[in-house]
């Protein structure tokens, strides 16, 4: 017999409403895997089982009067990057471990309005800065539940982990340079970027927004379910928009025409060669797609990652990092810190504005050059990651001064399209001789996230790579 998990986010939210279970029943059964399975992954930071299965209380009640929103009676988790009223927030750093916000940030309050069931905060690398989940407030670190001695990515790894492993439905992460995209790659899920300005990032605002919000989930349904929760731009929002139409009911509507799609498999930066295995996925999806009708282009890669671009990421990650430290924390925290966030103070708090500044306009230069390419493509695919998930520890093996380095040669398919601005999503595409799984990216045209959702769908609907579970789902 199947159990609760077992159904799609989406089917839960349908049983939800048919009164076939009941949110405390569904919360309760998340709650318990919680409790008995979470631990060693380093899915989550902090559990709130009382306050959870009170709200679980309150959507039974909407339920039973036909009231209620989107997500009523669904449990979910939070990033623990962003505020949550009443419930911790640490950054996933011991120097914020205290912290509890008194209003929620603006998508938090968004999920809440629609009816999420908050049940707690997934674990986030420090301040969201590195592409592997370790911090200094759980006891472990994030891991894919297909290998346990490997990462499951970050910044967004424990909620990646937590969706993998059935703790989650679905969960809300976020993604600056790929915090969505690579923890989905590890995890074998769906993971989206939206467009820059649908999901917003208030009460942040800023000129040079990279980061944004989106969902993690087993299936493009579910990823598209969650996503028309959270696209409701704050009105201060200088990037805001509205898509005209709700993104799960547009999957009923399939691509009514063909799109022309660019494929590379080059990883863009000197001395890393492509995986045979990840580009084998790749190509193996652009048949899939030559297959459904749509005209498949290979390409070079747009933009290389040549040493210029290499060493304006490193000034943007290492002033990002710094300026996040230094005004969240007063100085005499800074100690709490970890050892490669105080690295980051050190070196940002160095940076004359002219550094930052001329790092700013090449990133731009590099994106520009990928944007271009858009000009006679409507989609790229190309992979999610360089590499397979990699092994706890992988990316300190050099040392503090060389973790950047690192996380770049892993990484580099996926934050081109945090400074394009355009939507982006990772897809399981299949699983390496080890059992590790694989993934793609699919990149569309700049608020062409519904023609990118519909897209996936097809993907999906050709392969059931979607379908395979880890150990972990059946404990």
């Amino acid at each position: 017999m199947s159990a609760l998990h077992d159904l799609t986010a989406a089917a839960q939210l349908r049983a939800l409403r048919d009164r076939e279970v009941s949110s405390r029943e569904l919360t309760e059964h998340y709650l318990d895997r919680i409790d008995r399975l979470a631990g060693p992954l380093g899915a989550f930071v902090t559990v709130v089982p009382e306050s959870a299965l009170a709200e679980a209380d309150r959507a039974d009640e909407q339920l039973a009067a036909g009231e209620g929103g989107t997500l009523t009676g669904i449990p979910l988790g939070i990033k623990d990057l962003h505020a949550t009223a009443g419930i911790r927030t640490t950054a996933g750093s011991a120097a914020l471990a205290d912290l509890v916000p008194p209003r929620d940030a603006w998508t938090v309050g968004l999920l809440r309005g629609a009816g999420a069931v908050v049940v707690g905060k997934t674990s986030t690398a420090e301040l969201g800065s590195t592409c592997y989940t370790e911090n200094y407030v759980t006891d472990h670190a994030a891991v894919t539940p297909f290998d346990t001695t490997r990462y499951s990515s970050g910044s967004s790894g424990g909620a990646a982990t937590a969706v993998a492993a059935g703790l989650l439905p679905f969960a809300h992460g976020s993604d600056s340079a790929g915090s969505i995209r690579t923890p989905a790659a590890t995890c074998n899920l769906v993971g989206v970027k939206p467009s820059r300005g649908l999901v917003s990032i208030a009460p942040a605002s800023t000129f040079l927004a990279m980061g944004t919000e989106g969902p993690l989930a087993r299936t493009v349904e579910d990823a598209a379910v969650l996503l028309d929760a959270m696209a409701q731009s704050w009105p201060g929002d200088i990037y805001g928009w509205r898509a005209e139409a709700g993104f799960a009911a547009g999957l009923e509507h399939p691509l009514g025409h063909p799109l022309t799609i660019g494929v590379w498999t080059e990883t863009g930066l000197d001395g890393v060669d492509e995986d045979a295995e990840v580009s084998a996925a790749v190509r193996t999806t652009a048949e899939l797609l030559r297959g459904a009708g749509h005209d498949v282009r290979e390409l070079p890669i747009p933009a290389r990652l040549d040493a210029d671009v290499v060493e304006a990421l490193r000034v943007w990650l290492t002033y990002a990092v710094a300026m996040s430290a230094t005004t969240m924390t007063p100085p005499e925290r800074y100690g709490l810190f970890s050892p490669l966030t105080q690295h980051l103070i050190r070196e940002g708090q160095g940076m004359a504005a002219a550094e930052v500044l001329l790092a700013q306009a090449r990133l731009a230069a590099y994106a520009s050059a990928f944007l271009a390419a858009f000009d006679g493509i409507d989609v790229a695919l190309t992979p999610t990651t360089a590499r397979p998930p990699v092994p706890i520890g992988h990316f300190l093996k050099g040392g503090l001064e060389q973790v950047l380095t690192s996380m770049l040669d892993w990484s580099c398919p996926t934050p081109w399209v945090n400074f394009t601005g355009q939507p982006a999503l990772a897809l399981p595409a299949g699983f390496a001789d080890g059992g590790l799984p694989l993934s793609v990216q699919l990149v569309g045209r700049p608020r062409a996230d519904a023609d990118l959702l519909r897209l996936a769908a097809q993907v999906e609907s050709a392969q059931e790579w979607s379908l395979v579970r880890p150990d972990v789902w059946n404990a």
